[in-house]
């Protein structure tokens, strides 16, 4: 006899109840997790004010309507915006995503899990703000470098197994999740009102990869992350707020997160939080190149010297990559817009071996009418080494490897330059450290005065001089007049 649904409320989901408590109780430990997140801090904002360089991205920024600004509200760092704290996360997770040049974690499901930066600094800053007013003290950076670690951690740990772009959904639920859980802390909130929060996010809708994959690449994929960190922050006030949560928001039968949109599998974590992904976690150092493609460009960089003379000689381009860069990235025919350029394995190829370089402004119209792009994108012949892909998925290695070998018309053929580990790469961090700095304050001199620039560098020099800093202070080391 069928007798309905059954309406006792369980208990929260176990991945509900893990993440939360992780992010109010666990202590990091950890000081290369630490150095790790001011390096990773620094390089997230130097990419965001580079970012301010580019209209397509300056004119979704500032508030939702003219003048509806909030002072002594959330600042947002390179301009004089003053914003709620859902707008300002959104402001500030744009601009740190919109070149894709900044950090990256590969696993079953890839992503950047410094987009949660746009809820962290927008959060931290509101709440110190509010405290100072109230005569209280406000948070240090110490929180913020806590909570990135955390967040990284959050996301990067739940994409080591479960694909979402398998299943057509885009990473940045993940987003979502961490940024949801470090702003609920920051603001605050108890074990339960967590939860809650975390709840919401997963009965919430989650973005497709529609604007990631041909033939409807586009910029959305710039600000998508800054609409998810935002929407956790939303999500974050309304549980603040009193808002019921969903206990099993996940495992709820038909209806619940696991089987409507994993079709039935389950949401697993492989290892339990820790501070293992900040400690990992890559830096694109040397290309402003989606993270599949980095080892590839500085394939083609190499091999700049060897062809640009011999350009119309080349009979075909070997590229040797993993199935992931071949699944996301390897596309054929025209490209669109520089969104479509950007996760374009063959037009970054083919812009480091004409150029010897590899810069955004290669991804605009301007340098796209160069019809030897094209021809060079045409003698590419991509190939899976399956030994590649098992390195890229192995925990031990997480390589990103690609080879390239040009052959000529006359039966000659240029050096193999194979690369397993890009330049920002944990096994190659030491290497990588001095030109992420140099691309730090390169960076910041974009749009800041040199007085300006040697006052944030100073800042971020040392970890524990960062760290005892007030987030009212450090925030205010980025404003524009």
């Amino acid at each position: 006899m069928f007798h309905g649904e059954s309406n006792v409320k369980p208990d929260y989901d176990t991945v509900i109840k893990d993440i939360a408590q992780y992010v109010l109780n666990y202590e990091i430990e950890s000081q290369l997790a630490y150095e790790t997140a001011r390096l990773c801090l620094m390089d997230t904002l130097g990419c965001g004010l580079l970012a301010l360089n580019f209209q397509e991205c300056m004119k979704l920024l500032g508030p939702v309507v003219p003048n509806a600004v909030l002072a002594g509200g959330a600042r947002v760092p390179g301009t004089a915006y003053e914003l709620d704290p859902v707008q300002a996360a959104f402001n500030i997770g744009t601009m740190v995503r919109w070149l894709d040049f900044n950090d990256t974690w590969l696993a079953a499901e890839w992503g950047h899990p410094s987009d949660n930066l746009g809820a962290i600094l927008a959060v931290a800053d509101y709440v110190s703000r509010q405290r100072v007013r109230d005569g209280q003290r406000s948070l240090l950076m110490h929180d913020v470098l806590t909570m990135m670690i955390k967040a990284h951690e959050i996301q990067g740990c739940l994409a080591l197994k479960n694909s979402f772009n398998r299943v057509g959904l885009d990473h940045v639920i993940l987003v979502k999740v961490a940024s949801a859980a470090v702003a609920a802390r920051l603001f605050g909130a108890n074990l339960e009102t967590i939860q809650r929060a975390l709840s919401q996010v997963f009965v919430d809708g989650q973005s497709l990869r529609t604007y990631r994959h041909a033939p409807n690449t586009g910029s959305r994929k710039s600000w998508a992350a800054g609409d998810a960190t935002a929407r956790a922050v939303r999500l974050v006030l309304m549980t603040l707020a009193g808002e019921m949560g969903y206990p099993s928001a996940l495992s709820a039968p038909t209806w619940g997160f696991d089987d409507v949109l994993l079709h039935g599998k389950h949401l697993y974590l492989e290892q339990p939080y820790g501070s293992y992904v900040m400690e990992n976690i890559l830096f694109k150092i040397s290309y402003p190149a989606e993270f599949h493609a980095q080892t590839a460009v500085e394939c083609a960089v190499l091999l700049h010297a060897q062809i640009k003379d011999r350009l119309d000689e080349i009979e075909k381009i070997e590229l040797i990559t993993h199935e992931s860069a071949i699944r996301i990235i390897s596309k054929q025919g025209p490209l669109h817009n520089p969104a479509d350029r950007d996760h374009c394995l063959q037009y970054m190829v083919a812009i480091g071996l004409l150029h010897g370089e590899l810069r955004a402004e290669h991804y605009e119209d301007k340098w796209a009418l160069d019809n030897k792009i094209d021809e060079l994108r045409k003698k590419m012949y991509i190939i899976e080494n399956e030994q590649f892909s098992r390195d890229y998925h192995s925990p031990d290695k997480r390589s990103i490897a690609n080879s390239i070998k040009v052959f000529f018309k006359d039966g000659s053929a240029s050096d193999t330059i194979k690369i397993e580990y890009p330049l920002g790469h944990r096994r190659r961090r030491e290497e990588g450290l001095p030109i992420l700095l140099e691309k730090f304050q390169r960076n910041l001199s974009s749009q800041f005065s040199a007085t300006q620039v040697s006052a944030i560098m100073a800042a971020m020099d040392n970890t524990a001089t960062l760290a005892n800093m007030t987030v009212v202070d450090f925030m205010g080391l980025w404003m524009k007049s």
